[in-house]
């Protein structure tokens, strides 16, 4: 397994009260596999996200990445984050560059990682471009390419085309399916869209309200490319969407009356 979680729970503290915000979660991710976490805001997605990445502490449990439990951030991990993170006087190379040369890879290979990089990501031409001269999808191409620098084993996105409209997110789902059919990069991904997740996943991971928990696995057994209107997308839509329904009305009634 790439990803072995077990027994995970987290803790917070907030105005002198525990908030358990995960509880008893386990998850096994084999290589290569694209795995969406789906659940009402609040119960834990973005939370199992950082502590696979290693930039939160667990409470309780074990996190094993390729063999070696987790311990931090490392490497092997890349993270794309919603907010693109890109540094506005870097060019689109240099971005991507950031962590070689933290690495101090000698420039002409970061110059050869970081074609190769712009050209997967389908940005060959825009190398000199910062930031502000990107477009949103452009910026997370830079983002997602920036985070396959290091070659991962794993890519951990928290919903990483949520700022994005309508029209520049299925394009950027369609990219990114691309880019993983060609790198096969184990994929974790955070969404709050059914229909992204049913697009996109192997199989789908529906949580409960907090304390997150596993409610359902549901895989996603169509080929690829997925045409969003045929009968089995809609099908599989609308079972993950039946068992959201409740954990939906258990979030809602506790912003209503908070603990």
């Amino acid at each position: 397994m790439t990803i072995s979680i077990q027994g995970l729970s987290k803790v917070f503290k907030k105005d002198r009260k525990q908030v358990v915000a995960l509880k008893d979660f386990d998850l096994e991710v084999p290589s290569g596999e694209f795995v969406c976490l789906l659940g009402p805001s609040g119960c834990g997605k973005t939370t199992v996200l950082r502590i696979v990445a290693g930039l939160e502490e667990r409470t309780e449990g074990k996190v094993v990445v390729h063999g070696r439990e987790v311990a931090g951030a490392g490497p092997d991990r890349g993270m794309v984050f919603q907010e693109f993170a890109l540094f506005p006087w870097r060019s689109a190379r240099k971005n991507i560059e950031f962590g070689l040369e933290i690495k101090r890879l000698p420039p002409g290979e970061r110059t050869v990682l970081s074609s190769r990089l712009l050209e997967l990501v389908g940005l060959r031409g825009f190398e000199d471009s910062h930031p502000k001269q990107l477009s949103g999808g452009m910026k997370q191409r830079v983002a997602i390419a920036r985070a396959l620098a290091n070659d991962p084993a794993v890519l951990l996105m928290d919903e990483p085309f949520g700022s994005l409209d309508a029209q520049t997110r299925n394009l950027m789902q369609k990219e990114l399916l691309r880019i993983w059919s060609e790198t096969r990069k184990t994929i974790l991904f955070v969404t709050h869209s059914v229909d992204e997740a049913v697009f996109l996943a192997d199989r789908i991971v529906v949580m409960t309200a907090r304390p997150g928990m596993i409610k359902k696995v549901i895989p996603v057994d169509l080929p690829r490319p997925r045409e969003r209107t045929s009968k089995e997308f809609i099908g599989i839509r609308g079972q993950v969407l039946a068992e959201l329904e409740t954990e939906f009305e258990k979030a809602r009634a506790r912003e209503v009356a908070p603990e």
